[in-house]
């Protein structure tokens, strides 16, 4: 076989994977130059029909946040990428009246393992000099599903101390630069039930690290009663294990993560 042949083979090849690539970021991802294809996709979905629009949900009297500035970070659940970008910050906004600051990326991090880690995003994306009133993140599961190492607690509150490139480093550092940044109550939130020992695990340490640092937790996970759901309400609220869809944020998780919010912020 001729050079000029095997050139042009390995070429299609490089460019058939590179379309693929792109066709799975989009419709999977719903990043990159396709990623009209997850959206399309999501649209048809019941749990994302009209009536669950955010725009129909009814604003919380006397809400404690209202005019507030609340910041939010965290990937895919965050970012809403199986509910048309409607998602945890969104819902809060919408029933509190809260001016929301989002910083989300699909795929990501807790630990501090590329550019778009939340380590990384939190400290070159998020303004500093903003004065936010509440800051929330999630505990994200592709740090479970990439089996990411869980880490330590550090004896103390040194920065310098904690290792990022394990979730509870990662965590730990997100809390004390959230605290020292912004001097005002640090949230991190679950997802709801699904298979993950690793999850698991993760839930576990940040409980510990709330009794070091106290902070809230909107904890969707350990609830039993919470995660029973019926064959057709799974359907409605969720894609999948991880993502809510529409739904799912504001008939499930939305008003569960609302009350256990209002209760941390009234010990506050």
């Amino acid at each position: 076989m001729k050079k000029k042949h095997v050139l042009a083979i390995g070429a299609g090849i490089v460019g058939t994977v590179a379309v693929v690539q792109l066709v799975a970021a989009g419709l999977l991802g719903g990043i990159g130059p396709l990623g009209f294809l997850q959206k399309r996709k999501m649209k048809k979905k019941e749990g994302n029909a009209d009536v669950y629009d955010f725009d129909k949900i009814v604003p919380l009297e006397d809400s404690p946040l209202k005019g507030k500035n609340v910041c939010i970070l965290g990937s895919s659940v965050v970012f809403g990428a199986a509910s048309l970008e409607n998602a945890v910050g969104e819902y809060l906004a919408a029933r509190t009246g809260c001016n929301l600051t989002k910083e989300a990326v699909s795929g990501t991090t807790l630990t501090d393992i590329g550019k778009n880690s939340y380590v990384q995003r939190l400290v070159r994306k998020i303004d500093a000099s903003e004065n936010f009133d509440l800051f929330i993140c999630q505990l994200s599961t592709n740090d479970a599903s990439r089996k990411l190492p869980l880490g330590e607690i550090s004896p103390g509150d040194n920065p310098l101390d904690f290792d990022t490139k394990t979730v509870t480093g990662a965590m730990e550092y997100i809390i004390s630069y959230a605290q020292r940044t912004w001097h005002c109550p640090v949230v991190f939130f679950t997802g709801s039930y699904y298979e993950s020992p690793q999850y698991a695990a993760m839930v576990e340490r940040l409980k510990e690290l709330q009794k070091k640092w106290g902070i809230g937790i909107l904890n969707l996970w350990d609830d039993k009663e919470f995660n029973t759901l019926t064959d057709a309400q799974r359907t409605l609220y969720m894609n999948d294990g991880v993502h809510p869809t529409k739904a799912g944020y504001s008939r499930w998780w939305g008003p569960e993560q609302e009350r256990q919010l209002l209760e941390f912020l009234s010990e506050k």
